[in-house]
C-alpha cells in the first residue's frame, strides 16, 4: 500500500489506557500522530478516577484534570493540526476493587455515561460526524462507548495480553472477550495478539508493530559511552526495563558463570528482585542504570551481540519486544526467547529455548556475523515503521466498509 491507500478526511477518536501527557512511549500516541497527517484526531485521555484524584493532589498532571472537572479550565486542548487532546470534564468512580460482578457492571456503565457525556460534548465543539472510534486495550471504561457514541466503526487494538496483569484479570476475563466480540474489527501487533482476537471475532487482523527507529539507523561514528569503556569485550547486552515479571535471572547468570571471559552488560532500570539478585556479586555482570533514550543507539553500538532472556508467560508470549527492531536496525546480532510474538522476527535472530541455547546461539552470532547479515538486519527492521502499521489498519477499515456497503 502507498500513501494513496490512507484513510483522508476521517474523524477519529482515540480512546485507551495511555493520555497523552504520558512520559513513556505509547503506541497508542503514534497511531494518532500518523492518522492526523491525514484525518481529524480526537485523542481522548481516560477520566479522572476518584481515588487518584485523593492520592494524587500533588501532582501536576492530577491538578490539571482537577481544574478541568471543576470548570476552571478547558479541557481540549489543540495538539497540532488536526489534533486534538480532550482532558475529560467528568469524574468516574474507581470501581476496580469490587468483586460483585453485578455492583462493578452497574457502576462501570455509569463510568462509561459520564465518560461518553464528555466525549460528546467535544465532538459537538469540533463538529465531528460519522466518526471512528478506536479503543487501545480499554476494557473497562470504555466497554459502552459503541453503544454511547454511535461510531461509524468500532475498533478494539490488542496491543498486550492484559488479563496477565492482576489488575486486569478478573473482571477482564470477561469484559475483555465480550467487547472484542461487539467490536466491528479487531486490530493487533502480534500475531499471537491477532490469534487471540480472532477466537472472538473474526474480524481480527494482525497488523505489526511500528517503531521510531532514525536514531537507530544512524550509527556512523558513534561514540561509545564513557562508562562502556573500560568493559572488556566481547560484550553481551542488553537494553530495556529490568523487570522480572519478563526477563529471566537465571539466563542471564548462566551466560555469566558459563563464559567468564565475556561482559554481560545491562542498561535499565531495575525492580527489587533483580537489586537482590546474585548478578550483583558477578564480576563481568556490568549495571548501567537507566539511560537517556538519545544515547541507547550509542550503547546497543557498543554491544557485540544483544540479548532479550524473556521469561515464557503469559505477559511476554504475545507480546510484541520493539527492543528487538532496535537492535536490528543498529545491525547487530540478536539472541531472544522464542515465543508466538518473536515468530516474524526468526529470519533475523538466533530463537533460543533453553539457557544453554543461549551460550551457543551467542558463540554463533559472535563467530558468524559479517557485513551481509548486518544490512540485512537494518533493512528488515526499517520497514517497522508506524506509517507501515497505520496502512494496515487503514486497509483493515476500508475492507470493513467496503463488505458493508456490498452488504446494504
Amino acid at each position: 500500500m502507498g500513501n494513496s491507500d490512507h484513510l483522508k478526511g476521517r474523524d477519529i477518536i482515540v480512546v485507551g489506557q495511555q493520555a497523552w501527557d504520558v512520559s513513556i512511549g505509547s503506541n497508542c500516541k503514534n497511531i494518532a500522530l500518523e492518522w492526523s497527517k491525514y484525518n481529524r484526531v480526537l485523542y481522548v485521555n481516560s477520566p479522572l478516577d476518584r481515588i487518584s484524584k485523593f492520592r494524587g493532589k500533588s501532582d501536576p498532571k492530577i491538578a490539571k484534570r482537577i481544574s478541568v472537572v471543576q470548570g476552571n479550565e478547558k479541557g481540549l486542548v489543540s495538539i497540532k493540526e488536526n489534533l486534538w487532546n480532550l482532558f475529560p470534564d467528568e469524574m468516574i468512580e474507581s470501581i476496580n476493587w469490587i468483586k460483585w460482578p453485578f455492583l462493578f457492571e452497574f457502576l462501570n456503565k455509569r463510568n462509561n455515561q459520564l465518560f461518553a457525556k464528555s466525549i460528546l460534548r467535544a465532538v459537538e465543539e469540533l463538529g465531528f460526524k460519522d466518526f471512528i472510534l478506536f479503543n487501545d486495550n480499554d476494557m473497562f471504561r470504555s466497554f459502552h462507548l459503541k453503544s454511547l457514541l454511535k461510531p461509524a466503526i468500532s475498533i478494539y487494538y490488542s496491543r498486550d495480553f492484559m488479563l496477565a496483569v492482576d489488575y486486569w484479570a478478573f473482571h477482564g476475563k470477561k469484559h475483555e472477550p465480550e467487547l472484542i466480540a461487539g467490536s466491528d474489527i479487531c486490530v493487533a501487533n502480534s500475531t499471537y495478539l491477532a490469534d487471540y482476537c480472532r477466537k472472538y471475532n473474526s474480524n481480527s487482523f494482525y497488523v505489526g508493530q511500528g517503531c521510531e527507529l532514525d536514531i537507530f539507523m544512524q550509527t556512523d561514528g558513534l561514540a561509545q559511552p564513557n562508562d562502556m569503556l573500560p568493559i572488556k569485550g566481547p560484550v553481551i547486552g542488553y537494553v530495556g526495563a529490568l523487570q522480572s515479571i519478563r526477563l529471566d535471572i537465571a539466563i542471564l547468570q548462566h551466560i555469566a558463570v558459563s563464559k567468564p571471559d565475556w561482559s554481560v552488560v545491562l542498561v535499565g532500570p531495575e525492580d527489587n528482585e533483580f537489586k537482590a539478585s546474585t548478578l550483583h556479586q558477578m564480576g563481568n555482570v556490568y549495571f548501567l542504570g537507566s539511560k537517556d533514550p538519545s544515547t541507547l543507539p550509542s550503547y546497543i553500538n557498543a554491544f557485540d551481540v544483544c540479548i532479550n532472556p524473556q521469561i515464557v508467560n503469559q505477559v511476554t508470549i504475545g507480546n510484541y519486544p520493539r527492543k528487538i527492531d532496535e537492535y536490528l536496525a543498529v545491525g547487530k546480532p540478536v539472541v531472544a526467547t522464542k515465543t508466538d510474538g518473536m515468530s516474524i522476527f526468526a529470519s533475523h535472530c538466533y530463537l533460543a529455548e533453553t539457557k544453554e541455547d543461549y551460550v551457543k546461539m551467542i558463540e554463533d552470532g559472535l563467530l558468524k556475523d559479517n557485513a551481509d547479515l548486518k544490512s540485512n538486519r537494518r533493512h528488515f527492521a526499517s520497514a517497522h515503521t508506524w506509517e507501515n502499521s497505520v496502512l494496515e489498519i487503514d486497509k483493515a477499515i476500508s475492507n470493513w466498509f467496503d463488505a458493508k456497503r456490498q452488504s446494504e
